[in-house]
């Protein structure tokens, strides 16, 4: 229950985004100092830039994924080709882990009706999954979030601990915007120790 009422909030503040931020604004204005409230804005438009970026990324490689992994399972003839596929394009919303959870499920779902068929459809998945995260990922990728893969993994453990499924899904740019933070202090500390 509290996940829907949670979707139609977002939905009511995605269609009238442009009013409420000019409101919160105004009041930001009035309350907080020029100072403040340039940091504020700036830090809303850096969470707005990394959380844009990432949905982004995490589709289009999802997209990518999904369509690689229809079209091999149709040459090697599995079954369950379009349903799995889905599933692994949905699945590999989560990073790192997310399309190996849409893997075990596929398998299962092959494996009920040909075993051997569920061992081709895994080893087929891990090459596929090599390729996708050697060479499409980085590309897809580039310098989108701008957070090293070693943060990466740490963002996933610890928002999967955290939050489960949607921490994985959040922790992430949530990391990706604290790095950003961090390195832009560490830079003007640098800077101001050189001037003097």
């Amino acid at each position: 229950c509290n996940f829907f009422v949670g979707l139609v909030f977002a939905i009511y503040v995605l269609i009238d985004k442009e009013n409420l931020s000019r409101q919160v604004k105004k009041v930001l204005k009035v309350v907080l100092k020029k100072k403040q409230y340039n940091k504020f804005i700036e830090f809303s438009r850096l969470s707005n830039n990394t959380f844009t970026n990432f949905v982004k990324v995490q589709v289009l490689e999802a997209c990518i994924l999904g369509i690689l992994c229809f079209i091999g399972m149709l040459l090697f003839r599995l079954p369950y080709a379009a349903t799995i596929s889905v599933l692994i394009g949905f699945t590999a919303l989560i990073p790192i882990f997310g399309a190996f959870i849409g893997c075990l499920l596929g398998a299962f779902l092959i494996f009920m009706v040909s075993p051997f068929s569920a061992v081709v459809f895994v080893i087929f998945f891990l090459v596929l999954q090599q390729i996708e995260g050697n060479f499409i990922y980085p590309k897809v990728v580039g310098e989108k979030i701008g957070l090293p893969s070693i943060w990466v993994l740490v963002a996933v453990m610890i928002g999967g601990s955290v939050g489960g499924v949607f921490g994985m899904l959040l922790g992430v740019p949530v990391v990706s915007i604290l790095y950003s933070l961090l390195k832009t202090f560490i830079n003007s500390k640098e800077k101001k120790e050189t001037i003097n």
